[in-house]
């Protein structure tokens, strides 16, 4: 048995060392998380809280068929989805974060592609690490719906494989991969605009 395997068995029979130590291992994947998927600290604060709390209370009925990790992962998932469902309204126009059904997207329509391209290549590395460009990719992020978002970030960002994002999330594998290229696209689309708009770097 692996040592995580051991803490959530001692965990369920009440030893709340073993279960600090498990939230402790994963607190501040949930956070990071919570906090791109909700844009506030507050929020995140409140989706960490009730992740664990779910956690905690469904853990004497986790059996061991996936990881611990998957598992609470994807409890955090549901978290996140929900409070942004609470907080946010589709436009009644019906555009702005409403996206299309991941089954209508075919990955090679070219109507997909981003209109505009820079070849970030030749940038210094100092350009692709400032803090500006931080906060560009953050609010890009931000600005993907969050059935892309979260995709993104798991895949991307916490460096799950296409597999566990899957089960994280509760889609299949297929539509990982097509969320994760039009979050990507768009993505690219944005950063490409804002590279164009910078002054040539010697």
């Amino acid at each position: 048995m692996t040592d995580e395997t051991i803490l959530v068995a001692r965990a369920q029979q009440g030893d709340k060392t073993a279960l600090a130590a498990l939230v402790e291992a994963h607190q501040q994947t949930v956070y990071n998380v919570a906090r791109r998927m909700c844009g506030n600290e507050y929020d995140a604060e409140e989706t960490l809280q009730e992740t664990f709390l779910s956690a905690i209370t469904a853990l004497p009925r986790f059996e061991g068929r996936s990881r611990l990790s998957t598992w609470l992962y994807r409890i955090a998932t549901n978290q996140c989805l929900q409070l942004r469902r609470r907080t946010q309204r589709v436009p009644a126009s019906g555009r702005g974060s409403e996206t299309l059904p991941v089954e209508e997207f075919d990955g090679d329509d070219d109507a997909s592609a981003p209109r505009l391209f820079v070849d970030w290549s030749g940038l210094p590395e100092a350009a692709l690490l400032d803090e500006e460009l931080h906060d560009v990719m953050e609010e890009a992020i931000a600005d993907l719906p969050p059935d892309l978002r979260i995709v993104f970030i798991w895949r991307d960002l916490e460096g799950l494989s296409t597999a566990e994002t899957a089960e994280v999330v509760g889609i299949s594998a297929a539509n990982v991969k097509v969320r994760l290229h039009r979050a990507r696209l768009a993505l690219r689309e944005q950063l490409s605009a804002y590279f164009a708009g910078r002054e040539p770097h010697a």
